[in-house]
């Protein structure tokens, strides 16, 4: 089930939202399980077939974690339980993601024909990473002991599962474990309406409504300089908006909740340097790639040349972990040389003096733009050569060919750019503070309120409008 469906919006969501506030005066743990069970119907609508190995995941993990927190094991014994633990959720993710990509690569090396047709459950990347994190932390001692009705909601509760954020045991569960009743909040319900607003705005109207301008230049067909660049720019719009407007989907719907998500994005176009950049985008899988597998490498402890080391290790597998592709890893392999080559800037490059950084901060914005949208374009192409295709197309402007039709595409390409740089994003609107557990404090003034009604139910109006027949998000890929 998608987030921009009539299913969703007009029957999924009210059911479930009046089931859990009807048993949250029974106590805490009925509406928990309503919510677990809600969030399982949710998978299963569209992943039916793919329900039992999440169950099993979660079984799986739930046990290692339970013997981890139990600290009754010798060290030797307690590091074989998290390596268990790991490789069998590696091994699973190995499976279902990545046997077609090896075996594809063995045949290419080979000459085989071996064929392997496994079917990716969607997700999987997402709630396996969540649970990975959950054993390296109880190994390392920083777990409580939680029920198995938290844990499972922890895992599957449904606004996060399909798509992230990765989620984080500790800003979790604890919600999940709140001994009061759970009441509708008004001021909550109202704020996430907004937020769900928002986002559906992002993702019908203009992650969807650029769409159509980036097919044509990644297809089969042979794009002239300002048409290459039209579709790397209008993907670079795309995908923020889609991914951007799913995460505060998300955030919407956990509000109305009265449970809290963690950001995953802000404003990753303003960034200044793409060490700023990886702070803004993505940044549940930023915090995820830094915490287990950066610092656990040696991080910069063991010097600069073995923190440039790290970097493009983690960037590698980052990457990979985006997609079984090679056009993945590549993203991910110059990312990594993007963040060395940022380190190295800034430990060797002289100070610059007060009156150029204004300058220079607007030279690092726009080549951090760049940077990135040279980048998208081996993460949106089907394969290496059709990315070095494109790229090639894109640094040759002997072939301009500009015509009313690419001038019009520009211009609205330009709006894009703008709400980008220039609009507030959603929690500078909001107030959105996920650490604080704040949201709507400007809600408050009488004079604004009225304000954020007529706005909130005209960007709703037209999320609603545009949503299409089929519009999954690119994010559901991963």
């Amino acid at each position: 089930m998608l987030f921009n469906s009539y299913a969703f919006i007009f029957l999924f969501l009210p059911v479930v939202l009046a089931g859990y506030f009807a048993l949250g005066r029974r106590g805490n743990l009925a509406p928990v399980v309503w919510l677990a069970l809600a969030s399982l119907a949710f998978y299963s609508l569209g992943n039916w077939q793919y329900v039992p190995l999440l169950l099993a995941s979660i079984a799986f993990n739930y046990g290692v974690g339970y013997l981890l927190i139990a600290r009754d094991l010798r060290p030797r014994a307690r590091f074989a339980v998290l390596t268990v633990g790991v490789a069998g959720d590696l091994l699973v993710l190995g499976i279902f993601k990545y046997a077609g990509f090896l075996v594809a690569n063995f045949n290419a090396v080979f000459s085989t024909g071996l064929v392997v047709h496994i079917l990716l459950p969607v997700g999987i990347s997402f709630y396996t990473f969540t649970q990975i994190a959950f054993l390296v932390d109880a190994y390392r001692g920083q777990v409580a002991r939680y029920a198995l009705a938290h844990y499972a909601l922890f895992v599957t509760y449904f606004p996060h599962l399909i798509a992230g954020p990765i989620l984080h045991h500790k800003d979790m569960i604890p919600q999940f474990e709140r001994v009061e009743a759970k009441r509708p909040d008004p001021h909550l319900i109202l704020c996430g309406l907004i937020i769900f607003a928002i986002g559906l705005f992002k993702k019908t109207c203009l992650a969807d409504g650029i769409q159509p301008l980036v097919g044509p230049v990644f297809g089969p067909g042979s794009p002239t300089f300002d048409q290459a660049w039209i579709g790397a720019l209008a993907y670079t719009f795309q995908l923020y908006f889609d991914f951007s407007g799913y995460s505060d989907m998300a955030i919407g719907i956990s509000l109305m909740f009265g449970i809290f998500l963690p950001l995953n994005f802000n404003s990753p176009y303003k960034a200044t340097s793409i060490i700023d950049f990886w702070r803004r985008w993505h940044m549940t899988l930023s915090q995820f790639l830094r915490d287990y597998l950066y610092i656990p490498l040696g991080g910069n402890r063991r010097g600069p040349v073995w923190r440039y080391v790290n970097l493009l290790i983690t960037m590698l597998l980052g990457g990979l972990w985006h997609g079984a592709a090679w056009t993945f890893v590549a993203w991910g392999a110059l990312h990594g040389v993007y963040l060395c080559i940022n380190h190295g800037w800034n430990r060797f490059a002289p100070d610059i003096a007060p009156a150029l950084r204004p300058a220079a901060t607007f030279a690092g914005t726009v080549l951090t733009f760049v940077a990135v949208v040279v980048a998208w374009v081996f993460f949106r192409a089907n394969d290496i050569e059709s990315a070095v295709y494109v790229l090639v197309r894109m640094a040759d402007p002997t072939r301009l060919a500009l015509g009313r039709a690419e001038l019009f595409n520009l211009a609205f390409i330009a709006c894009y750019a703008a709400l980008a740089w220039f609009a507030p994003n959603t929690q500078a609107i909001m107030g959105y503070d996920h650490a604080r557990r704040i949201v709507g404090e400007n809600l408050n003034q009488a004079r604004l309120r009225p304000w954020f009604l007529y706005a909130t139910a005209a960007v709703l109006a037209f999320g609603i409008l545009g949503i299409q027949q089929h519009s999954e998000f690119i994010y559901f890929r991963f």
